[in-house]
């Protein structure tokens, strides 16, 4: 290192100051020196113990070395005059390796705007070579790995921004507006990501009336999370919804849909399941086909039942479309409640055990449900799983519940 020493000129010592305070903290701190002047090295060192920081100081003399040295430190004090890196340039290149790591770098007076520059590059600071002592070269150096801990939190308060925003962007598109204008049966919808998080699943639904006395609908999931599986999620909805409103006819909707996720998937293990009712409003029917998905519950005459309807294989894994199955409701008041896997693979408390249908089936079934209104009612059942699992659900939970008659 060239240029002033570290250290700043001595007075008469009759008028030196007590010695030097140490800085405060509960925190020691790893500290890389990159010095290829051993003299200046030794004064750096020798200041942080005058100072009694609370300081590990590591030494490298060149930009290389500095490479090898620099995992697990918290901060580099780095000379700007080094054999293999010069100026601004070393600076870029120990950035790029610095990782969570703060930099601060040391110049002489006469390239004081070389420190300013720095800065401008991403160095949390600049310290300029005879102004410090060891009280300020600790300070700074405790200031400048606290400034780097905030842009780190700010950073990522960023990144979670972003995803909450492309979340919402994809949860309009995995969850729409029921397209129907009948009112002899009413749709109530529900949609939680797993564990509260932010960031969404692969569980979609959709409902499409497409003459007086039909309505189709859908419950999927996606395998995984996150927003390529949201994205996937949303191409299957769409795709859906154009099958149906073209007319396809009901047995081809499924076989197609898997061909969308067979051909957008980015990994061959992708798999979705998926649930699909076609209601009769005139024959008071519903046609279930489940393609590896659970049934979903129907509640008439003051029961709760699954439908019976055979299980089929899952998408994507060995096409063959799902054979349906049909319910006779014979009656003008009943309920259908569809929903993603999410809400029955809660644990009942502290044992292995799952909620499962029959777990949900035995919920529906509690007095506490029958008062509760059916736009409250997914709701509902999932706090109640909740309580049971003795926390949040790990999994996305969609729900569809569709009534006719005004009640349960």
């Amino acid at each position: 290192m060239t240029g002033s020493s570290l250290v700043p000129p001595r007075s008469d010592p009759r008028s030196e100051p007590g010695p030097p305070v140490a800085v405060a903290s509960t925190e020691r701190l790893r500290v890389l020196l990159v010095e290829d002047d051993e003299g200046d090295a030794f004064l750096v060192g020798e200041l942080l113990a005058e100072a009694q920081a609370a300081v590990d100081l590591v030494v490298a003399n060149s930009l290389n070395q500095a490479r090898e040295r620099i995992a697990g430190v918290d901060c580099v004090l780095l000379d700007l005059g080094l054999p293999d890196a010069q100026g601004l340039d070393g600076l870029r290149r120990v950035l790029g390796v610095a990782g969570r790591a703060a930099v601060c770098v040391l110049t002489g007076r006469q390239d004081e705007h070389l420190g300013i520059g720095a800065v401008g590059e991403g160095a949390q600071d600049y310290l300029v070579k005879g102004q410090v002592d060891g009280v300020l070269l600790s300070r700074a150096l405790r200031y400048a790995v606290e400034r780097k801990r905030a842009d780190e939190n700010a950073r990522r308060l960023r990144e979670v921004e972003l995803r909450q925003a492309e979340s919402a962007r994809l949860e309009r598109g995995l969850l729409p507006q029921p397209l129907m204008d009948t009112d002899e049966v009413s749709v109530h919808t529900f949609y939680r990501p797993g564990r509260h998080a932010a960031l969404i699943g692969g569980d979609f639904f959709d409902v499409v009336q497409t003459t007086p006395e039909r309505i189709d609908l859908i419950v999927g999931d996606v395998c995984g999370h996150g927003a390529d599986e949201a994205a996937l999620g949303v191409e299957l909805r769409v795709a859906w919804r154009a099958l149906v409103l073209a007319g396809v006819a009901d047995d081809a909707v499924l076989p197609a849909l898997e061909q969308v996720l067979m051909s957008e998937r980015r990994l061959r293990e992708i798999f979705a399941t998926v649930a699909a009712v076609r209601l009769d409003l005139v024959a008071n029917r519903a046609t279930v086909r489940l393609a590896g998905h659970p049934p979903p519950l129907l509640f008439r005459h003051g029961q709760v039942a699954p439908v019976p309807a055979p299980g089929g294989l899952l998408l994507g894994v060995h096409p063959r479309p799902p054979r349906a199955f049909d319910v006779e409701f014979d009656a003008d008041e009943w309920s259908l409640l569809m929903y993603t896997d999410g809400l029955i693979e809660g644990r009942l408390g502290d044992s292995d055990e799952r909620l499962d249908v029959a777990g949900l089936q035995r919920l529906m079934a509690e007095p506490a449900a029958r008062d509760v209104p059916l736009p409250a009612l997914p709701g509902w059942l999932v706090g109640r799983a909740e309580e049971i699992n003795g926390g949040p659900l790990a999994d996305d939970v969609a729900m569809l519940l569709v009534s006719r008659g005004g009640g349960r």
